[in-house]
């Protein structure tokens, strides 16, 4: 099926109302104190998603605090440490709608000990907000921000220059700005990236058009974000559907039901459609695609549907539908990208458990490529990865793997690794190629 057809398609399944006020996950970042919880209170209140009672909650608090102003970072900035320190030290998600879009947006943190932190938020991002103050410019926590965003295939970038009255909301000082950051994107090979000049303290360009810049006549942050198109970053050419559970209700009514529920992970899916089992690799049909009101033409990636199929084949958890002309790759060994969220380092040797959709095994470290340097945004040599390090190791698997290339599928190529004597999350990877 053609990219065309494809979105014709979604587009006709989601429906033309639907389309227009489609969800946008955003998830803002960027160095300490650049305003990111300013910028998200700011948002809230221009587009009227604060209670009366909230915002007398925060100018009593900023009174209290002797802010001088109502500080509308306190909107976001839940966390009673975090409002005792005046820093964002944890991932904050908030949900605001506007008469065109509905917007999910996750505030992550701008220390470099919050690396970790800033992974979570921007792993099913489809925007980046990245803040930078206008007097500093670009800075190495925009370049770990960005390149975080570009290792995560975030599909869309935005740049918020912000404190532009504290830069005089100079001109010649935003286009320094964006020239740097258009050398910056070039070179991480993003795709689409747009600079806005911004003060999100005052609402200078965020919601409204600001007086104090008319040499500005772009659009607005919320109207430039309004206006990104995400249909197209779906992936429906290649169809993946891993099982999360296998349905038996086993009452006589329904004693012949089996269905496999799960979230579509690629592909748009109908009935009729040829089906490959992996890693087993039977072959079938589908018999019918349902979700929790009943049978239903398509599913598309995001959606969690059950699908029936037409012969009585042992698919258990774990196993991956997909289609039999166009299948992912069945990996035994990884070469990936990983952000280290442990305190104890990464050494090679070190045996991990690897979650990759809904499927566990286990994993050897065979040996650690390189570790990114901030500055030059460059691989360099590493006997080992430390805390919020981002490199490319090699893995070794117990079991195989149904992967592509992240840059493909953000679904099926990422996973996460696990610290089985702890059960903690020690690292989040993206598949850069495959040994079957």
């Amino acid at each position: 099926m053609s990219d065309i057809s494809d979105a014709a398609e979604l587009a006709e399944l989601l429906g033309g109302e639907a389309a227009s006020s489609d969800l946008l996950r955003l998830v803002t970042c960027g160095s300490v104190d650049d305003g990111k919880s300013t910028l998200i209170g700011r948002l809230l209140y221009d587009t009227k998603q604060v209670l009366v009672d909230q915002m007398e909650h925060v100018a009593q608090t900023s009174e209290r605090r002797g802010d001088g102003y109502v500080n509308l970072a306190l909107l976001t900035d839940g966390l009673r440490a975090e409002r005792e320190q005046g820093i964002t030290i944890d991932v904050a998600y908030r949900s605001f709608v506007t008469a065109k879009r509905r917007f999910q947006l996750a505030d992550a943190p701008g220390h470099v000990q919050y690396t970790r932190n800033m992974v979570t938020g921007a792993s099913t991002a489809d925007v980046a907000v990245v803040l930078l103050d206008a007097r500093k410019g670009v800075i190495e926590q925009t370049r770990r921000h960005a390149l975080i965003a570009s290792l995560l295939a975030v599909p869309h970038l935005v740049f918020a220059v912000n404190k532009m009255d504290l830069a005089g909301f100079d001109e010649a000082r935003f286009r320094e700005i964006e020239g740097e950051l258009d050398t910056l994107t070039a070179q991480l090979g993003v795709g689409d990236a747009f600079a806005i000049p911004i003060a999100a303290l005052h609402g200078d360009n965020v919601v409204e058009p600001s007086p104090r810049m008319p040499w500005w006549t772009g659009s607005t942050l919320l109207a430039h974000l309004e206006a990104i198109e995400t249909a197209g970053d779906r992936n429906l050419a290649d169809r993946r559907f891993p099982v999360q559970w296998v349905i038996r209700p086993m009452s006589d009514e329904h004693h012949d039901y089996r269905g496999y529920a799960g979230q579509v992970a690629g592909g748009i899916w109908h009935a009729g459609d040829d089906v490959l089992v992996l890693p087993s690799g039977l072959r079938t049909r589908v018999l019918a695609v349902e979700s929790a009101d009943g049978p239903i033409d398509a599913a598309v990636p995001g959606m969690s549907v059950t699908i029936r199929l037409e012969d009585e084949i042992d698919v258990p958890r774990g196993d991956m539908l997909v289609d039999p002309d166009d299948r992912p790759a069945t990996a035994r060994e990884l070469e990936a990208t990983v952000c280290w969220m442990s305190e104890r380092p990464l050494q090679p040797g070190a045996r991990l458990a690897v979650k990759h959709t809904t499927r566990t095994v286990r994993a050897i470290v065979e040996g650690i490529d390189g570790v990114v340097d901030m500055d030059t945004l460059e691989q360099h040599e590493a006997a080992e990865m430390a805390l919020n390090d981002i490199g490319t190791v090699r893995l070794r698997l117990s079991g195989p793997l149904m992967v592509d290339p992240y840059a493909v599928n953000r679904a099926t190529g990422s996973f996460i690794l696990i610290d089985e004597a702890t059960n903690d999350t020690v690292a989040a990877g993206m598949v850069r190629s495959v040994r079957a």
